[in-house]
């Protein structure tokens, strides 16, 4: 439930439209619903301005779909992430309003396209091809949170021309995403180039010394650049929401 649909739904009672039971039978499952395996947060939306969002990782696709239905009863929009192939293909054969998002491994319930909240627009950067997948878990995330988003891919420092040459699109864009792994300097340079809030995103990408992405990590962690901040390890969702948050202020 969104605060829009709380609001309305006291506007009727108040207007005589609607009975307090016909109302309490609509409100009796919030502040959430038990499932049993899951107590599903309808009104997160309300509290933080996001639907909750379900984490595909470790859950059965029988319990991602009993939570996707729990919370499309409400009409509430839907962001699956963490999708492998059997999860995508048992969400998109129950709902036929499922939108998957491969490269992102995401998968978007919702009955209308996202009303878009956002002040300006978001870019998500990578420093190489084999960062698009958390990259895009960021930009669909921040999407479905309803913002303008842009991509630029394969920009990273080992050949920095390919940077600068983008310089409108960094210039212009309110939010970025900076997503690298090896050493993870990306986040530093694009910093260096904009004054805006530059949100880094390390990933597991890299050769043994780079220890799963603690590598880069590290390096965003101590950039020199004042105006990065940092998610954990392959958290393209974190950082979408992050971009979002600030794209609303």
């Amino acid at each position: 439930m969104t605060a829009e649909n709380l609001k309305q739904l006291l506007k009727e009672v108040a207007e005589g439209k609607l009975s307090a039971d016909s109302a309490f039978r609509k409100m009796r499952s919030l502040p959430f619903e038990s499932l049993g395996m899951a107590h599903v947060d309808h009104h997160r939306n309300i509290r933080q301005g996001m639907p909750e969002v379900i984490l595909g990782e470790g859950k059965t696709s029988v319990q991602i779909v009993t939570i996707a239905r729990a919370m499309r009863r409400t009409d509430a929009d839907v962001l699956i992430t963490r999708l492998d192939e059997a999860k995508s293909k048992a969400v998109c054969k129950r709902f036929r309003e499922a939108v998957l998002h491969a490269k992102a491994r995401c998968a978007v319930l919702r009955s209308g396209k996202a009303e878009i909240n956002g002040k300006g627009r978001i870019l998500v950067v990578t420093a190489g091809t084999s960062d698009i997948a958390v990259a895009e878990e960021a930009a669909v995330t921040a999407e479905f949170l309803g913002n303008q988003v842009d991509r630029l891919f394969d920009v990273g420092v080992a050949g920095i021309h390919r940077l600068l040459l983008q310089k409108d699109a960094i210039l212009s864009a309110r939010v970025i995403v900076a997503v690298a792994g090896m050493e993870g300097a990306l986040a530093s340079v694009v910093a260096g180039l904009t004054d805006k809030p530059v949100i880094a995103v390390p990933t597991s990408v890299g050769y043994g010394a780079s220890f799963g992405g603690i590598a880069a990590l590290l390096g965003m962690l101590n950039s020199c650049s004042p105006n990065v901040a940092v998610v954990n390890i392959d958290n393209g969702f974190g950082a979408g929401v992050l971009s979002s948050v600030i794209n609303r202020l």
